[in-house]
């Protein structure tokens, strides 16, 4: 039985997170929990990521949400054939009640995170109850559905916000004084502990305020766009009617927003700065990576600023002359958009300046890692271009206004990891 239950879009307005009977490693039959967690699945690209992930233990989640077998077809079939094996086996085991999950992330600089893991009713985009802020890539969606109808399960929860009244972020502040279900570190220094919430008066609670609330997809457009795919192909009420989400109250717990840098393949930075002389004005610095970005954060205060970097040091590109702007941003879009920096690079940088396609991964790569960036076009002779974060409340308002952003304009976190709850549809 599903038991995410199957009311219909127009029963009510508002958030609908349901209980569902989790699906979590049994800790007795896999090395360590640690061992078995991953990244969200667009976060671990590089082969050489999926290849350390699958060493850590034989049953890391990445075999499920990343497999590696040749097509396509074959992908989904193994992930398929992995998590059933794995059920038959007892790797995974379904909790025995149907609750919803407090998540709590912590690392070592003081940051906390909570919020709350459930079965959320897939809303259609003109009930304005989920915002999304970035367009999709049809071809990932796809690949997306071609998992989940496989393997028939919610892999890993997209991480969702909203700005509420305090009466959820009670119940799980409650529920953190308990003994975890699990409690685990991961390899990158951040510490999980997971706890089910199944009181009726707690679920109450929590259902009631979701159910005034309206909330903004930080991470996970593609996984959110392959829920409201396959909730269309199967007639309601189906247990495709929701998909797995992590809820968290950024009114109590904000997130931190950072940027996602490019790097040009094939482009030189002597290249890339000859092309914008009298363009941008271009300030040279000689200065360590942190500095630069505090000059960065600087110029971002009084308009576009973006770091170049790849050739052992970083030229600073702000004041864009406002003719180039006006004639390479479309002008039918609301002020806030037509001045993020991501609309300025890709409309006007990428586009008219220097010739990038922005949807070939031939020529340009999304990487988080500030310094990775840096050190990745220093070794290819290619060009970073540094970013700098926009403003949860911009994003916010933009989403509002039913304006979506360049894609990766923002970077959300922390990031719930892969493998410490699953939803499986028919249990």
């Amino acid at each position: 039985m599903n038991t995410a239950g199957h009311s219909e879009a127009t029963a009510r307005r508002g958030l609908e997170l349901n209980p569902f009977r989790g699906l979590r490693y049994d800790p007795d039959r896999v090395g360590s929990l640690a061992s078995v967690t991953s990244p969200p699945y667009d976060v671990v690209v590089r082969p050489d990521g999926v290849h350390h992930l699958q060493s850590a233990d034989p049953h890391n989640i990445v075999r499920l949400i990343l497999p590696q077998a040749g097509t396509p077809s074959a992908r989904t079939e193994q992930a398929a054939d992995t998590l059933r094996r794995w059920l038959d086996e007892g790797i995974l085991t379904a909790d025995p009640e149907p609750g919803l999950y407090v998540y709590e992330q912590r690392d070592g600089n003081g940051m906390l995170q909570r919020g709350v893991i459930g079965a959320l009713r897939v809303s259609e985009p003109a009930e304005g109850l989920v915002l999304p802020h970035e367009d999709v890539m049809p071809p990932v969606v796809a690949d997306r559905a071609a998992l989940m109808r496989a393997t028939r399960a919610n892999l890993e929860p997209l991480l969702l916000t909203y700005r509420g009244d305090g009466t959820a972020a009670e119940v799980v502040e409650r529920t953190a004084e308990k003994p975890p279900l699990l409690d685990t570190t991961t390899e990158d220094g951040f510490h999980h502990r997971l706890w089910s919430i199944t009181d009726p008066a707690d679920l109450a609670r929590v259902q009631s305020e979701l159910a005034r609330q309206q909330a903004l997809i930080a991470d996970g457009h593609h996984r959110w766009a392959t829920y409201l795919r396959l909730r269309a192909e199967h007639p309601s009420p189906s247990p495709w009617d929701h998909g797995l989400v992590l809820l968290v109250d950024t009114a109590r717990y904000p997130l931190r927003v950072r940027a996602i840098h490019r790097l040009l393949h094939g482009l030189r930075v002597a290249d890339a700065l000859a092309a914008v002389e009298g363009l941008f004005r271009v300030r040279h610095l000689e200065v360590p990576l942190a500095e630069a970005l505090e000059t960065l954060a600087d110029a971002s205060c009084a308009g576009n600023a973006f770091l170049l970097a790849g050739d052992g040091a970083f030229h600073l590109l702000d004041h864009p002359d406002p003719d180039l702007l006006a004639r390479t941003i479309p002008a039918d879009r609301p002020q806030a958009w037509r001045s993020l920096d991501a609309t300025v690079l890709h409309a006007t940088l990428l586009d008219h300046v220097w010739h990038i396609p922005e949807d070939s991964a031939a020529h340009i790569a999304y990487i988080h890692d500030t310094a990775a960036t840096v050190a990745k076009a220093e070794h290819d002779g290619s060009t970073a271009v540094l970013m700098h974060p926009v403003r949860e409340e911009v994003v916010r308002d933009l989403a509002r206004q039913g304006v979506t952003m360049p894609r990766k304009s923002t970077s959300f976190g922390p990031k719930p990891a892969s493998g410490l709850v699953l939803r499986a549809l028919e249990i």
